[in-house]
């Protein structure tokens, strides 16, 4: 008998190849999509996409989208107390399961564990351990069309931000550079993947420096 899930979304490649996975397993079925939100720049966190794309991700698959609004500056405290929040009304509609798309930050896995068990739930990680040239290659073999929204150009050519998530990124990819960027060198956005039930029409915008990071903005097209 399949748990209901949430699935914490980041509207990246590696939260949509996790989903896929978890589906694959089929222990879990994910009722939900939960993203967490700048909630002065109306973005994602991190990824800086932009919120009516990953409402778009959410429709496309089918799955309403928990939106966790996070103020910035945002301290630790202030993510637990909501993140926490958003963990006890999950409790009370029955969900006590919580998938993760990171790969193999132990740091990251065991705090994640660690809050979430304190609150009665489990997190779980499909892609866990993993090597990521064989993931990178997966993506692509299903057809996950994700494009570079954030980079690290002390490690990663700022010119490359904005492209597609293809070979061509990953052969021009930096000796050393995760080639799923799991440890911050880039994030991506994605258009499609698997169970979406049709691409989502991503428009290139500007591309900034801001904060030490480089960031290409995408819009859906009207």
């Amino acid at each position: 008998m399949t748990r209901p899930a949430v699935m914490s979304w980041s509207s990246g490649k590696d939260c949509t190849l996790a989903l896929h996975r978890a589906r694959q397993q089929g222990m879990l079925e994910v009722v939900a999509l939960l993203s967490t939100f700048n909630e002065t720049a109306d973005r994602v966190a991190i990824h800086g996409t932009r919120r009516p794309i990953a409402r778009a991700q959410a429709q496309a698959l089918g799955l309403p989208l928990i939106e966790v609004d996070l103020p910035d500056p945002c301290p630790n405290a202030d993510y637990e107390s909501r993140i926490g929040a958003a963990a006890l009304r999950l409790k009370q509609q029955g969900i006590h399961d919580w998938i993760f798309g990171d790969l193999f930050l132990e740091d990251i896995r065991q705090y994640r564990e660690a809050r979430l068990a304190a609150q009665g739930l489990a997190a779980h990680f499909p892609l866990w351990g993993a090597d990521t040239r064989l993931l990178a290659q997966e993506m692509l073999d299903l057809g996950i069309d994700a494009r570079i929204a954030t980079l690290d150009p002390r490690l990663v050519p700022r010119e490359l931000c904005g492209s597609r998530f293809d070979r061509d990124f990953l052969d021009r990819l930096p000796p050393g550079v995760d080639p799923c960027g799991e440890r911050g060198e880039f994030h991506t956005v994605v258009g499609y993947g698997p169970g979406f039930a049709a691409p989502l029409k991503l428009c290139h915008g500007e591309t900034v420096e801001r904060g030490g990071f480089v960031y290409t903005d995408f819009d859906l097209q009207a």
